[in-house]
């Protein structure tokens, strides 16, 4: 996860531990650099995980957008990170 997002924001309570991610600009596979125009990031996804130190723990992700110059598109990387249908990653998924 570190390698593909960056830690922005860490918010911590009593109860919870709130963690958002932005994606790391590093383009989509099958595009060449130039390509790609950024355009923004797509809505926030939540991912809940396994507690830490007694905090609910949750992922704020964002995912980032591109434009392929070429034909207008929007684009995007494919990520596979929260169990079908659920708010839970996979391995918190799993676990239950």
């Amino acid at each position: 996860m570190v390698e593909y997002f960056e830690v922005v924001k860490v918010e911590k309570t009593k109860e919870t531990l709130d963690v958002t991610l932005e994606e790391r600009d590093k383009g989509v596979d099958g595009y060449a650099p130039e390509q790609l125009r950024p355009n923004g990031f797509h809505e926030e996804s939540t991912v809940r995980d396994y507690p830490i130190r007694g905090r609910k723990m949750t992922f704020h992700v964002k995912r980032r957008r591109w434009v392929d110059t070429e034909t207008g598109k929007s684009v995007s990387k494919r990520w596979d990170i929260v169990a079908e249908g659920t708010r839970f990653s996979k391995e918190f998924a799993a676990f239950f």
